[in-house]
């Protein structure tokens, strides 16, 4: 700041220069009266100078005081202040200013701002600082600088024209913040929402392999227990093949017998009753009559046998007059022969079902009641076929002993083969097969075969015993 002159010492420089060229002028001789009025003037005046000098002495160190803090402020203020003239050369700088360019101001008057602009952004400054003379209004630019130290920082700038003029020149005021660390906390920030984005990219994709893994493990786990499930259907597929073999053997074998015991022999007295009748001829036709009737009973017993073995084989009624008529012809047989009370219900439509349905529902009681007479020691059988919304429902229920249906339906464990081959019968038609027992309640077989689009449509139900009910 340029240096001023003391205000009291200027002023009496002037008094005593007013006072010398009063000297050098003649003045007429004063009278006493004249002389004591101009002594009293002159010390009224005296006082009004010192209590002016008091005054002025008071206004200067208002003066100093606001200077000082004038000072102060612009040189310890947070901010850069730099006065430039139009070609850039620095004439002012506070303390910060010159800390943020790394040197002293005495070393920094003169010199231009732009020198210590980076070169990448000095054409951004040169035309920042040819707009702040050319527009009105106050101009803002973000450069960054390399102090004198060779530390490189960011800045914003701001810039106004000077309202007065030194000398010739234009100047104008800039206010340079230095904005480093803000630029590393957008950096920092940026990094971090870059690192959320990753973050949040990396647990989707997390999640996404999670979900994978786990539906490739149940995957792995559904795909091994159908293996197991195919591998144990093959050996079971196998067992049952090789007890189908056995049994069709063993069927075979009891035909076989049953022919030879029973209709062999039949057929042997026939002839032989014949033969007797040829050798010699009859004296009595008593006789006759008596050997020929014997004969005819024999005859009417071998027919006897084989429609049994025939009808077990397949009824012939079941083809002929339908699968009604073909139950309740089995089951009052069955009644008769085991004497269980046996009652069958049925819904007439269920002679609509195509051939092979009603041949699977025949074979399915056929085998539950065998079921029943050799193992469950029931007194009571009930058979219902009930039509369902898309599907017809057989119930096979007896008051007998429980047994384990799971252990039932494993060829391994047991030999017999009738509710497992009903089972694999109605599966075969792309029905369900249950088993229901439990200790006290009986035992409930139930077969469901879903209807065909021309299946039964019939409402009627028939509801007859087969067998009396005492």
């Amino acid at each position: 700041m340029p240096k001023k002159r003391s205000i009291p010492a200027e002023l009496r420089r002037l008094a005593l220069a007013q006072l010398k060229k009063e000297r050098l002028r003649p003045s007429p001789p004063r009278t006493e009266a004249e002389t004591k009025r101009l002594l009293h003037e002159l010390q009224v005046h005296q006082l009004e100078l010192e209590m002016q000098n008091a005054e002025l002495q008071e206004a200067r160190d208002k003066v100093e005081t606001l200077l000082q803090t004038y000072t102060d402020l612009y040189d310890f203020a947070p901010v850069g202040y730099f006065s430039i003239n139009e070609e850039g050369v620095i004439l002012e700088v506070n303390l910060t200013g010159a800390a943020l360019l790394g040197l002293e101001r005495t070393r920094l008057i003169k010199r231009r701002l732009q020198s210590f602009i980076t070169a990448k952004n000095r054409s951004v400054f040169l035309n920042f600082f040819e707009k702040i003379f050319s527009t009105q209004g106050k101009q803002i630019c973000v450069v960054s600088f390399l102090n004198a130290q060779g530390v490189t920082f960011w800045a914003d700038l701001q810039a106004t024209p000077a309202c007065s003029t030194r000398g010739a020149k234009k100047w104008c005021r800039v206010a340079i913040s230095d904005l480093t660390t803000l630029k590393q906390a957008e950096e920092v920030l940026q990094r971090v929402e870059g690192l959320a984005i990753a973050n949040r990219e990396l647990k989707l994709e997390i999640v996404h392999r999670q979900a994978v893994e786990a539906a490739l493990k149940k995957s792995e786990a559904h795909y091994a227990r159908l293996f197991e499930q195919s591998k144990l259907l093959q050996e079971q597929l196998r067992h049952l093949s090789h007890q189908l073999l056995l049994a069709q053997e063993e069927e075979r074998k009891r035909i076989s017998r049953e022919l030879h015991d029973e209709i062999v022999q039949t057929l042997v007295g026939i002839n032989v009753h014949l033969a007797s009748l040829t050798l010699k001829a009859p004296v009595d036709l008593r006789d006759l009559k008596r050997k020929i009737g014997r004969t005819q009973r024999l005859v009417e017993k071998s027919v006897i046998i084989v429609h049994r073995f025939a009808r077990e084989l397949r009824p012939t009624v079941l083809d002929d007059l339908g699968l009604i008529p073909a139950l309740q012809s089995f089951i009052k047989d069955f009644a008769r022969r085991t004497k269980i009370h046996a009652q069958f219900t049925a819904f007439a439509g269920v002679e609509q079902l195509p051939g092979a349905q009603r041949t699977v529902l025949y074979r399915v009681a056929q085998s539950a009641l065998a079921n029943v007479d050799k193992h469950a020691r029931a007194s009571h059988v009930k058979v219902r076929i009930r039509k369902l919304k898309d599907a017809v429902r057989m119930e096979i229920h007896d008051d007998g002993k429980s047994f384990v249906a799971a252990q039932v339906l494993q060829p391994k464990r047991y030999k017999r083969l009738g509710l497992l081959g009903a089972r694999e019968r109605v599966e075969m038609v792309g029905g369900t097969f249950g088993i229901e027992s439990a200790p006290g309640h009986g035992t409930t077989i139930s077969a469901e075969i879903p209807l065909s689009c021309d299946g039964p449509k019939g409402r009627g139900k028939v509801s007859r015993p087969a067998a009396p009910l005492g």
